[in-house]
């Protein structure tokens, strides 16, 4: 068995096809013997390698040998389970990790979203728990600018020069802050600014049209929209709060472990996918 390329598992009706190198990652495992023969509770029958065992927690342990990453749905909740089915299997990398839920629970992600309409301009604040969020939509959101000259609105063909983007102010990691609409400037000029946000690919001056993007952009990406109230009756700003839960870090682990070390203590982070 030691030299066939591929292994077939069948763990509690489940059937599972691999590499025999994938199941050696760590040799002094169970699996690791199974290939080598060296352990007799796991019975040969018709070619396929018998396991009286939970087939679909076994899906996240074959996760874990193909990647050496622990990475679990923000709903799973089986960490004990879990946990004795990687000690069955000899896996103590893994289980010491698995003790240790909080390292793997998903966590709760806050985003607010502040919105004010003053005259001609719209003003916006994007405060959000998670300093990640916050970079990937000062990437998304792009504030583009333009000087127009002659009589204002009503001039029939008014001079623009070529739109420019505008870098986001960033009071801290945790927000952002923007501004659309038009202000007038010396000489009888305005200036409008637009926002764009990707991959909508639109440039948008009115500021209720931009509130409604930003939000369904917030929806699609995984928030709930939990509550809307008015902070400040007389400045009219709305406050927009968003709730999600985020995917936790995946967690990294060295194959060489051998079955005494500390999974905590020689795990290193990597983040899988970004707050997804």
């Amino acid at each position: 068995m030691s030299s066939r390329e591929v292994v077939i598992l069948n763990v509690g009706g489940v059937r599972f096809v691999t590499r025999a190198s994938t199941l050696q990652q760590f040799p002094e495992s169970r699996l690791a013997r199974m290939v080598n023969d060296d352990d007799r509770e796991f019975k040969l029958v018709n070619g396929e390698f018998f396991v009286d065992r939970d087939g679909a927690l076994f899906s996240y342990i074959m996760d874990f040998l193909r990647t050496l990453q622990v990475s679990l749905p923000t709903d799973f909740s089986d960490y004990e389970r879990l946990q004795r089915e990687a000690e069955f299997y000899g896996l103590y990398p893994l289980a010491n990790l698995l003790s240790q839920e909080h390292l793997l629970k998903p966590r709760l992600e806050i985003l607010e979203v502040r919105f004010s309409l003053q005259e001609m301009q719209a003003f916006f604040r994007i405060f959000g728990s998670c300093s990640t969020t916050i970079e990937v939509l000062a990437e998304q959101i792009t504030v583009f600018t333009g000087q127009q000259s002659g009589q204002g609105w009503s001039s029939p063909f008014p001079s623009q020069k070529p739109l420019v983007p505008l870098p986001l102010e960033r009071p801290s990691h945790h927000d952002l802050v923007f501004l659309c609409g038009t202000e007038y400037s010396a000489g009888d000029q305005f200036v409008p600014r637009y926002v764009s946000i990707k991959p909508d690919k639109r440039k948008l001056i009115n500021g209720t049209n931009v509130l409604g993007l930003l939000l369904d952009t917030l929806l699609r990406d995984g928030f709930r929209l939990i509550s809307t109230r008015t902070v400040a009756s007389e400045e009219k700003v709305e406050c927009y709060t968003f709730e999600r839960m985020k995917r936790a870090a995946g967690l990294a682990i060295m194959a060489n472990q051998t079955p005494g070390s500390s999974g905590a203590a020689q795990a290193r982070r990597s983040q899988v996918q970004k707050w997804k």
